[in-house]
């Protein structure tokens, strides 16, 4: 049995988008088969953007975004489900991977290596990534 977090990614919390339904398909999909799905939803916690190096290497993870750390750890693997925008993921769903994949949990440094040992290794991930363009125009723009 697998533990599975599904990230949506897509920042507004007005409406419902195509993500959001396709999120909740796999955590069906998922629950139909006994594995067991926490999802964290980007566009609710509140958070700083981080603006330096120095905040990054020694800040402290805000309050709202400790609890998807927690799932990420308790995770075997990791969906994430965003929309493309010029080209990328969200703004809001980098900046949030920022502040969850910090030195001491995404790596953690174990003296040898410099860059660190991998905090979250051995998990597997997937991506699901819609656009609202067709594929030829995407790959002619970008």
């Amino acid at each position: 049995m697998a533990n599975i977090v599904l990230i949506q990614g897509h920042p507004d919390r007005s409406e419902r988008h195509i993500g959001h339904a396709l999120l909740e398909a796999y955590a069906e999909g998922a629950a139909s088969t006994g594995h067991e799905a926490r999802a964290i939803t980007v566009a609710d916690p509140q958070f700083p953007f981080l603006r330096s190096q120095t905040e990054f290497d020694h800040g402290k993870v805000p309050e709202s975004l400790r609890s998807a750390q927690v799932d990420l750890r308790w995770s075997n693997h990791v969906v994430l489900f965003f929309p493309l925008w010029l080209g990328e993921a969200p703004a809001m769903l980098k900046a949030i991977l920022e502040q969850i994949l910090r030195p001491g949990f995404a790596l953690k440094s174990d003296g040898k290596n410099p860059m660190g040992a991998k905090g979250l290794k051995g998990r597997s991930a997937r991506i699901v990534c819609t656009m609202g363009m067709p594929a030829f125009i995407y790959r002619w723009y970008f």
